[in-house]
């Protein structure tokens, strides 16, 4: 029997894959970490620390997640062409 010819892929972790994880994995160390942002000193607007640091992370994580999104079609571009 013909086996088909192994086709490499390149490494699995690179670089450009590290910065995704890192953008995805951001938010959760940031809201896990509740002793960092449990208290009401500085306020904004009237609105204590502890709620409007949350809803700023909602942002950042979207803008976090958008960033991550882009980067891995960009890696998966770079495979396929690679792959040619």
């Amino acid at each position: 029997m013909s086996q088909p010819p192994e086709v490499s892929r390149g490494p699995v972790v690179t670089p450009m894959r590290v910065v995704i994880a890192v953008c995805l994995i951001a938010p959760f160390v940031a809201m896990l970490w509740v002793g960092s942002y449990a208290k009401t000193d500085p306020a904004f607007i009237g609105i204590p620390f502890f709620y409007w640091y949350q809803m700023a992370w909602v942002l950042i994580s979207t803008a976090l997640t958008m960033i991550a999104y882009k980067l891995w079609q960009r890696d998966q571009r770079a495979r396929k062409e690679g792959a040619r």
